[in-house]
């Protein structure tokens, strides 16, 4: 099924396919055929990388990655208030893929709450690496990620507060063309053909169920509307801003996707004293030396109370 995406230009109109951002804090130069050179700092590297099948999700604050910890079965991160934040996603396949890619559960293209499936998606050469630093507002300016407050969030301010400090990336590999092999003549038909027949039949929905499937959806949408959300935001939990604008050229392009998700990368984002809360790091405790001082503290002195 062909998917529309979304690709980035490069700085000299070049056709870039999202594998570096136009205006990122490193230089990368874009060559011909949309091939970038994306050349990066070792020590950049230093840090654990949240990756599943190869692919990886960092969230970067200054061009660094920030603490990542893994409790609970899942994989957090620490936010840093006030601190603007990009991700950089990377594709460790030889082929195309899309990523379906959202904040605080809002797609970073279109802000929109979907399936993985049906979201707008970014696109990553093979091998490649992308930046994604902001909401996409339009073909051509983004704003920029910060941590924030839930009540000062994008999330908030478009009434959507359910899925508030979560990051999902949703891999999807692009169809590989098939190649036609030479046959004899008393073969009627390649055995390919038939195997091509009956996948679409598989991924073709009939007619009753997309009726039905549309009558569920109207009527979801319908219940979501009258049930408010829950919990309502506060000011102590970690949340994603929309902040400053940003150039970030892109372009839409349409993919022919494997429905099956390649990977998936969750994240989950929180304060440092969130995450003392939740036992994933360990509490301040007093430094060595002070601790030796109160172990040297006494009951008692002899004479009378000195004058202050």
């Amino acid at each position: 099924m062909r998917k529309k995406m979304l690709v980035m230009l490069g700085s000299a109109g070049i056709l870039a396919v999202l594998t570096a951002g136009t205006y990122g804090y490193f230089a990368r130069s874009v060559e011909a055929f949309g091939t970038v050179n994306t050349a990066v700092p070792n020590e950049l590297y230093s840090e654990p990388v949240i990756a599943e099948n190869g692919f990886s999700v960092e969230v970067l604050v200054d061009g660094r990655p920030v603490p990542e910890y893994a409790a609970r079965g899942r994989q957090y991160v620490e936010a840093l208030e006030n601190a603007e934040y990009e991700l950089r996603i990377h594709n460790p396949l030889g082929t195309r893929v899309a990523v379906a890619l959202s904040v605080d559960g809002l797609n970073t293209i279109d802000a929109r709450h979907t399936s993985a499936w049906d979201a707008h998606k970014w696109v990553i050469e093979p091998y490649g690496t992308i930046y994604i630093r902001g909401w996409q507002m339009s073909s051509e300016n983004a704003r920029r990620f910060y941590f924030t407050s839930e009540r000062d969030s994008y999330g908030a301010k478009l009434g959507q507060t359910a899925n508030l400090g979560m990051i999902s990336a949703v891999f999807f590999r692009e169809r590989r063309p098939y190649t036609i092999m030479p046959v004899t003549p008393s073969q009627s038909r390649p055995p390919y053909e038939k195997e091509d027949t009956m996948r679409d039949q598989r991924s073709a929905p009939s007619t009753s169920a997309g009726a039905a499937g549309r009558t569920e959806g109207v009527r979801d949408a319908a219940k979501s509307r009258s049930v408010p959300s829950y919990p309502p935001p506060d000011d102590e939990s970690a949340a994603t801003g929309i902040g400053r604008s940003v150039r970030n050229d892109v372009q839409w392009i349409k993919l022919d996707l494997d429905p099956r998700a390649t990977g998936e990368i969750t994240i989950r984002y929180e304060y440092r004293a969130a995450l003392v809360r939740l036992g994933i790091i360990p509490r301040d405790y007093p430094r060595q030396d002070v601790l030796d001082r109160r172990e040297r503290a006494k009951g008692f002195e002899p004479k009378y109370c000195p004058q202050p």
